[in-house]
């Protein structure tokens, strides 16, 4: 079910005055995209995106006000569509006549803010992102690892709590324990954050929950993070082939975005912490261009070859 956001609420989250079509605040938004009428005061709507929050500023105001007047009667009937969420004029500019009655007829709400246009609209479009990006909740720990967003997953009772806290004790930060709320921006990117009822605490098995920003301070712990790499802790299996050079990489989707997924076997004598910052650091280099497990394999190759040649 596709996410909305109430007209109603956006008025109240920038402080936007109610000018006509109050009725009408229950309307939803469904899409971030904004539109400003630009052609449309000139009459043309064959492409008018009728379901997006309107913007009216300065410049389409001031040609509106050069329309003969039965035109600018037509424009606004047309501006003021049911499906339409809303119209917000910038600037604090007045609103036309017409379009108050246009927007009383058919309940649309119109809404006046003191801010730029620009400004707004760009204000606006953040907002409605954050609140309509697809979501998701998974059971897991999320670390901030220099610099590097490691969702950790596992069965529950794996440890992915206890290392967690070692991270927070060698210098890292902890994001969320137990369920991490994941949305997907625009870009495909991942953001997790903790739910407000569990944020910067941290359940520890034989100790009980444990606040973190308060024992280790409020370098200990982030508000979000980007979730850049997925690591799976597993139980070892004995007959379980592990990929001991790095050449495969595996994702896991989360949404619509995969994300690289890189599996711990856990055993006595393993650390875990240790093991995770040298996959974050791994991760870093990589997307700086370099890959030790190819560069290793590339110079097996050569040397084979070489003796290959030698032998001929």
């Amino acid at each position: 079910m596709p996410k909305k956001v109430k007209v109603a609420d956006l008025a109240q989250k920038f402080s936007m005055e109610v000018v006509s079509g109050s009725e009408g605040l229950k309307r939803t938004i469904e899409t971030a995209d904004l539109s400003r009428p630009g052609l449309e005061m000139a009459g043309y709507f064959e492409y008018h995106p009728e379901d997006r929050v309107q913007i009216l500023g300065k410049t389409e105001l001031a040609f509106y006000s050069r329309l003969p007047e039965q035109d600018r009667k037509d424009r606004m009937e047309r501006l003021c569509s049911y499906e339409t969420p809303c119209i917000v004029v910038t600037r604090g500019l007045e609103v036309p006549e017409e379009l108050m009655v246009a927007s009383n007829r058919t309940g649309l709400p119109v809404m006046r803010s003191n801010a730029p246009t620009t400004t707004l609209a760009g204000q606006i479009t953040d907002y409605l992102e954050h609140k309509l990006a697809p979501s998701t909740t998974i059971h897991g720990v999320l670390v901030d690892v220099y610099g590097i967003g490691m969702l950790i997953s596992g069965s529950s009772g794996i440890g992915k709590s206890e290392t967690a806290l070692e991270l927070v004790k060698r210098g890292h930060r902890l994001i969320a324990d137990d369920a991490v709320e994941i949305r997907q921006t625009a870009e495909n990117v991942l953001i997790g954050n903790a739910p407000e009822l569990i944020k910067h605490l941290l359940e520890i098995r034989g100790v009980g929950i444990i606040n973190v920003m308060t024992l280790f301070g409020a370098g200990a712990v982030r508000n979000n993070t980007k979730i850049n790499v997925v690591v799976k802790l597993e139980t070892w299996q004995q007959d379980k082939q592990y990929d001991r050079l790095g050449l495969d990489e595996e994702y896991t989707r989360i949404i619509d975005t995969d994300v690289p997924l890189v599996t711990i076997p856990v055993r006595p004598g393993r650390n875990l912490a240790v093991i995770i910052e040298v996959a974050a650091m791994n991760y870093r280099l990589k997307r700086m261009g370099y890959n030790a497990a190819l560069q290793f394999t590339n110079k097996l190759t050569e040397t084979i070859n070489e003796d290959m040649d030698e032998l001929e």
